[in-house]
């Protein structure tokens, strides 16, 4: 049996956003590739064409669940080691921290890289990717937060690249819960802030959500502010301002000192592979 399994986890109704779909698929060949661990997809529902609907307050929320209890399945029947998820919305990452979590119990952690907190509750958001660290730590969205068999506590999380600065209505809970958090500026030169948490809260092993929204359209062009002529300016969450280099930094100095065991990377969106592929769907020599 593998030590790793690699989870393809194209889920797009979390952020009610087909593009997903393409971006996991597109990963899935970006990524390392390793002939030792096992890959396995989750199925997940690709009428596109069909509007969500608001479930128990989640958008999508029915086959949301149905596509958590199926990675919570394999998770349960493969019992890796180490899982590397390849998304797929940021809801990608409730499967399988959690059942890391039962694994290897007080000595996980969870690096959250993002610009955003995804803490949000259903009174804030009805889309499911905002509440999903919420719900790991027992709050966050009900329907989904009583899946969570292991929770977190707030000593475990870092939420790394926050721009708390501009946190909105809807990310109180970072306050509310007094949560860890660095903003992009602490993280630039160093990594000194996240291996200090990682020692005083005696962190022996980590599972890092990269959320690719936290790099500076700048300076990664394959995420939703980075959609070719979008007016940034009207854009309605806050854009992220990190560099690949410094979280490959981060990424470097934390494996040093703690052994990753999980991974996941969400909210991919190769706007230039969407845009061609887009471009030539509806050419009838494709269809042949």
């Amino acid at each position: 049996m593998s030590k790793t399994l690699r989870l393809v986890f194209p889920q797009w109704q979390g952020g009610n956003n087909p593009n997903y779909l393409f971006g996991s698929e597109l990963l899935r060949h970006i990524v390392p590739q390793s002939n030792k661990a096992e890959t396995i997809q989750i199925t997940v529902d690709e009428n596109t064409s069909k509007e969500l609907l608001l479930e128990n307050g989640v958008i999508g929320g029915n086959s949301l669940l149905k596509q958590l209890s199926e990675a919570s399945r394999v998770l349960t029947e493969k019992q890796p080691e180490k899982v590397i998820t390849l998304g797929g919305d940021c809801s990608i990452s409730q499967a399988p921290f959690d059942y890391l979590h039962g694994k290897y119990s007080n000595s996980l952690g969870i690096l959250w890289l993002d610009a955003h907190s995804d803490m949000s509750t259903i009174n804030d958001s009805q889309k499911g990717h905002m509440h999903v660290l919420g719900n790991l730590l027992g709050h966050g969205a009900p329907q989904f937060a009583e899946k969570i068999r292991h929770p977190f506590t707030v000593e475990q999380v870092m939420l790394a690249g926050l721009k708390y600065e501009e946190l909105r209505p809807c990310d109180h809970q970072v306050d509310d819960l007094k949560m860890n958090y660095l903003t992009p500026d602490k993280l630039v030169e160093d990594s000194y802030a996240i291996i200090n948490w990682m020692n005083q809260n005696q962190l022996k092993h980590l599972a890092i959500h990269f959320d690719l929204d936290v790099l500076s359209p700048l300076d990664y062009r394959s995420i939703n502010p980075g959609k070719p002529y979008l007016d940034v300016e009207k854009f309605l969450a806050p854009i992220g301002t990190m560099t690949l280099e410094q979280i490959a930094r981060i990424i470097r100095d934390v494996s040093e000192r703690a052994e990753i065991v999980g991974f996941s990377i969400g909210e991919y969106l190769p706007w230039d592979a969407i845009n061609l592929r887009k471009t030539l769907e509806n050419v009838e020599i494709f269809k042949e």
